[in-house]
């Protein structure tokens, strides 16, 4: 997949899905609450995704001061809306690293701590969403009601918590087990015609690679980088209360009764979810469903354009901001290739 046809999925999907949700639920009423809806609080979710991206950035200078590196606050910044952009054009919303480890790199960043940097900020989100849903849901026992699709999305969010959590503390005190595994993994997926046969020796490759890369960091992190580190939980933590208060200031503008607690809930396993959407930067699903999720929490009527509102605000304004950046930055052309070498990494491996 080349970067140009990842956006053209990414922009297909989301049209698409957004254009068919708006369809099926917008009414008379809902244009009157648009229209009446309180401007301050629009004004207030808007200063919220702000204070996301400033907490982002200051999480990516914590990251770097704990090894042992430098990261500018505008450097950061800009890190954090070219992994909004990366994540947009690829599956599984894995490719803001590549550019995010380029940008790095020109800044004089050896390649190496680079990944570590940008791996550690994907994985403090990760484990933080794992902590929020289940103790929310000890707080709040009545939170999955009735609904059989939020059960069958918090049952999923919860096995998988726990396997990663698992993999986590293995791969912290057992890192030969963990390499070993992924050895036989590799190898079971070539066996059912998953996996290439040449491509074999570069996965087990790079995974013993991101193995070793993950325990030397995390040794730094918790020696000398320790106040650090500590200091990039806490921006982690802001920087997801920034975005999850979002919704609520959205729903309250429309002039709804707000349940904070419940639309946090909602939003930590909805957006939990969204990390392993196949689709580019989770497209079509995340508008999908985004309106059957927040259904739960407002007449159905508002529910498709509070998702679509919702994302505009958390996703699609930073996702346009990482555009401009790619571009002026480091140029189309540029981008292209830096997508395209992550793409092919395997093949040029095997060569």
């Amino acid at each position: 997949m080349t970067l140009r046809k990842g956006l053209v999925i990414f922009l297909t999907l989301t049209f698409g899905v957004s254009a068919i949700v708006l369809l099926s639920s917008v009414d008379e009423e809902t244009v009157k609450m648009l229209l009446s809806a309180k401007k301050i609080a629009l004004l207030m979710a808007l200063a919220l995704v702000f204070c996301a991206w400033c907490f982002d950035a200051l999480r990516f200078c914590a990251i770097a001061r704990a090894a042992s590196e430098k990261v500018t606050f505008r450097l950061g910044v800009i890190l954090t809306w070219l992994h909004y952009f990366g994540c947009a054009v690829t599956p599984m919303q894995s490719g803001g690293g590549p550019f995010q480890v380029f940008v790095l790199y020109k800044h004089k960043m050896p390649i190496g701590k680079g990944v570590a940097i940008t791996l550690t900020r994907t994985l403090l989100t990760l484990l933080l969403l794992g902590i929020v849903v289940p103790i929310s849901l000890i707080l709040v026992p009545d939170f999955l009601g009735e609904g059989l699709f939020l059960k069958s999305i918090f049952t999923y969010v919860a096995i998988f918590v726990t396997v990663s959590w698992l993999l986590v503390v293995l791969s912290l005190t057992r890192p030969k087990l963990m390499k070993k595994w992924g050895q036989i993994l590799t190898l079971w997926l070539k066996k059912i015609g998953l996996v290439r046969p040449r491509k074999v020796l570069c996965i087990v490759r790079r995974v013993n690679h991101e193995i070793d890369n993950y325990n030397e960091n995390f040794r730094l992190f918790f020696s000398s980088g320790l106040p650090y580190f500590l200091q990039a939980i806490f921006f982690s933590a802001l920087h997801l209360v920034c975005l999850f208060s979002v919704l609520p200031c959205l729903i309250w503008a429309v002039g709804l009764p707000v349940n904070y607690l419940q639309a946090f809930m909602t939003q930590a396993v909805f957006m939990f979810v969204l990390y392993f959407i196949p689709t580019p930067g989770a497209s079509g699903v995340a508008e999908g469903g985004g309106a059957a999720l927040f259904g739960l929490l407002v007449p159905w009527n508002i529910a498709g354009i509070m998702a679509i509102l919702w994302r505009f605000f958390t996703e699609y304004l930073a996702i346009g901001m990482g555009t401009i950046v790619a571009i002026r930055l480091l140029g189309w052309g540029t981008s292209e290739q830096i997508f395209k070498e992550e793409s092919e990494k395997c093949s040029h491996h095997d060569a």
